[in-house]
């Protein structure tokens, strides 16, 4: 599969996914090679062995089961090719049950290198209901949204994707090449089209059944997710196993035992314990905190005007969290150009900077004011006081948040972004963690989501606590649901608070 992984952004105790595995699980029918639709050449994706009727596979986190997956791939009439995946997650959070279904069907001309006809994305439970159906012509694509109790939305018209029939499986296609695979996938969350890179590796066995299988091993690698997706796959087609790092799992499962989840509470599952308490000066602004980490890839150890590394011998590293407000010297009026190219100030199908709603909130919020700092603090503030406090309510997209007025971190953060790209202010969302001491009194960081804008220079704050400068409780490792921290969560450990 060519999604994106559904990897895991835990906000507070509330786990929002993203779109299904780029992989294939077990099947409950015998594998068979796909049928040609026709006589004329078609694309190594059907050509490829697989098993009929599609396949079943339970999503674990941290070998708790919170989801299961189906995918298929088949021929269809008229030359064309269906893709279905779909994605349910179902976990705790907190005291209430959060539930989400993410599903995809895809159409393709059958041809080696076919194109992308058509696709519809449909979406329920937390997040919202919509439905996105796309037409793909030679000149773009046009897609209506589609939502309980509103009129239909035509989005404006967007490039035409230069996803391929064969980037509907490009583990299975690299693997009857006998060779690296590139293409494209088109996002079905953002609608943006990502490079992706399918890559063989050295096989392995495992026991299956009893008996020792040698198993093909194939990395698939996506330009938006940055998280190698590993998949084991046996001779005749079966995809046994998919890795997402140490963290999330798919495991071939029958059908019946897929859908057979553990109730799971995600917000203790995924903290990370502290040996003690921050100290009072975490909590200040300006504000500092000291922490040694083990399990932080270097990739991660970059400095900041926020986070300073230390490396240390044994391997763990040394952080220094910093909280200070902007320089009055370096504080600019707005509007502001992004410093890092424009996208920061962009209008997307989540962040909908330019929706008439979006527009007019934020100028009602900040009237005359120049300053982009205080603008920004007026957003932030407006926003935390709005919100109703709903940990796993969510929202995907910035005017349901503004509709809605609830929601948890995520839906926070996304509102806030949106309104300050609409005032003038780049502006993006941060994840990262926050340090908490919850109910049972145990010191600890739980995962989180925040806002980082451009006011003449970089700042933090936080839409959630109403935080002006986010304060040296938070250590931020990506930034808009980046699935590349997905591999720390259950691997980072703070060994200890200085």
């Amino acid at each position: 599969m060519n999604r994106s992984t559904p990897l895991t952004l835990l906000c507070l105790g509330a786990l929002a996914l993203g779109t299904p595995l780029a992989a294939r699980a077990a099947p409950k029918q015998p594998v068979a090679k796909a049928a040609a639709p026709q006589a004329e050449a078609v694309s190594d994706v059907l050509k490829a062995p697989r098993p009929t009727g599609g396949e079943f596979f339970g999503l674990y986190l941290m070998d708790k089961k919170v989801g299961w997956l189906f995918t298929d791939v088949s021929a269809q009439p008229g030359g064309k090719v269906k893709s279905v995946n779909e994605l349910v997650f179902k976990a705790q959070v907190g005291t209430r049950v959060s539930e989400r279904v993410h599903r995809e069907e895809r159409v393709y001309e059958a041809k080696p290198g076919g194109r992308l006809v058509s696709f519809t994305t449909t979406q329920r439970g937390d997040g919202g209901d919509q439905v996105l159906q796309g037409t793909v012509t030679a000149d773009g694509m046009r897609v209506v949204r589609k939502r309980p109790g509103l009129a239909d939305e035509v989005l404006k018209p967007l490039p035409a994707p230069k996803e391929t029939v064969e980037d509907a499986d490009q583990a299975r296609v690299a693997l009857r090449r006998a060779a690296r695979v590139e293409g494209f996938a088109l996002d079905g969350t953002d609608l943006e089209s990502y490079r992706t890179v399918t890559t063989l590796e050295p096989a392995t066995e495992q026991v299956l059944g009893g008996v020792k299988v040698k198993l093909s091993q194939v990395s698939t690698l996506s330009d938006k997710e940055k998280v190698p997706v590993v998949a084991l796959i046996s001779p005749d087609g079966k995809m046994v196993r998919v890795d997402f790092g140490q963290t999330m799992q798919a495991r071939a499962e029958p059908e019946a035992v897929a859908k057979r989840l553990d109730l799971v509470e995600v917000f203790g599952l995924t903290r990370i314990v502290l040996p003690r308490e921050l100290p009072p000066e975490a909590s200040t602004v300006p504000g500092k905190a000291t922490l040694v980490m083990k399990g932080l890839p270097e990739k991660f150890q970059v400095d900041t005007y926020r986070q300073k590394y230390k490396r240390l011998p044994d391997g763990q590293v040394e952080v220094t969290l910093l909280a200070t407000q902007p320089a009055n010297q370096t504080r600019k009026p707005r509007p502001l150009a992004d410093p890092e190219g424009g996208a920061n100030l962009k209008s997307t199908l989540a962040v909908e900077s330019e929706a008439p709603a979006i527009r007019a909130q934020a100028q009602e919020l900040v009237g005359t004011e120049k300053d982009a700092y205080t603008a920004a603090r007026l957003i932030n503030t407006w926003v935390y006081k709005t919100l109703r406090k709903d940990y796993g309510a969510s929202a995907d997209r910035a005017t349901d948040v503004l509709r809605q007025k609830k929601g948890d971190c995520t839906e926070h953060s996304l509102l806030a972004v949106a309104l300050m790209r609409a005032a003038g202010i780049p502006a993006r969302r941060v994840d990262g963690v926050i340090y908490m001491v919850n109910t049972d009194g145990v010191p600890a960081l739980y995962w989180h989501e925040w806002v980082e804008a451009y006011v003449g220079e970089w700042t933090q704050l936080d839409p959630t606590f109403n935080q002006s400068v986010a304060e040296a409780t938070h250590f931020a490792v990506g930034q808009e649901g980046n699935a590349e921290i997905t591999p720390l969560i259950g691997a980072l450990q703070v060994t200890a608070v200085k």
